[in-house]
């Protein structure tokens, strides 16, 4: 067995990169994934270029860093979007919202329709019902809201 792994390492390495990618897929968040394409390359490489197993041990080794490097650096550089941000509040999906006050403002407060459904808002300045308002906060189940522009 040893003899045909080592007579045969485009193999091997296509053999173990498959096993990193499929133990991948079981979850393990992104640390097998670099892993599993350095093998592959290797094996590309090792297919096209006659290299010996110590050089082919140490491109492993060179590319699976690299690789996991990169993508630490690709992932820090990465935003989320507005939309992931808020997936699990959807109230402040809201926010940049405009609306028209029901009522004038009592104490700062009032309400306005969205959607099927009536929101209590608060703003600093007196507002007159009919005014168009815009969404700037959320504080519970009360929206903050400014004149809108």
């Amino acid at each position: 067995m040893i003899e045909w792994i080592s007579a045969q390492p485009v193999l091997f390495w296509l053999c173990l990169g498959g096993l990193l990618l499929i133990a991948e897929m079981l979850g393990t968040a992104g640390y097998l994934l670099w892993s599993g394409m350095a093998a592959l390359c290797v094996s590309l490489i090792a297919w096209l270029l006659p290299i010996g197993w110590p050089l082919q041990g140490i491109l492993f080794a060179i590319l699976t860093v690299i690789s996991a490097i990169l993508w630490r650096i690709w992932l820090k550089r990465k935003k989320l979007s507005k939309e992931a941000e808020n997936l699990n509040q959807r109230s402040h999906q809201l926010i940049g919202t405009k609306a028209i006050l029901l009522s004038d403002t009592e104490n700062g407060f009032s309400r306005i329709k969205l959607a099927d459904g009536s929101w209590r808002v608060y703003s600093d300045t007196p507002l007159k019902a009919g005014d168009k308002v815009q969404v700037i906060a959320i504080d519970g189940i009360t929206l903050t809201v400014v004149p809108a522009i």
